[in-house]
């Protein structure tokens, strides 16, 4: 078995809608241009909001690991 390296990086997606749709969006963004994207860990839930406290967005940070294609 040959063996492999992968690394991780910190994604934050944002909906108007909910966290999941959120988290949806960083990933389907970073299928765009990263490959073999194996695992995405969602680390953080927050939420941005206006100046009279309601909800403008709600924001997933997630860690993406994807197979480490380097010299």
């Amino acid at each position: 078995m040959t063996e492999s390296v992968y690394k991780v990086i910190e994604l934050i997606g944002t909906s108007q809608e909910s966290w999941e749709k959120a988290a949806a969006a960083a990933v389907e963004r970073a299928g765009k241009t990263l490959r073999d994207l194996r695992v995405a860990e969602v680390v953080k839930l927050d939420l941005q909001l206006d100046a009279k406290g309601k909800i403008e967005a709600y924001r997933a940070k997630l860690n993406v690991s994807f197979k480490f294609e380097g010299d």
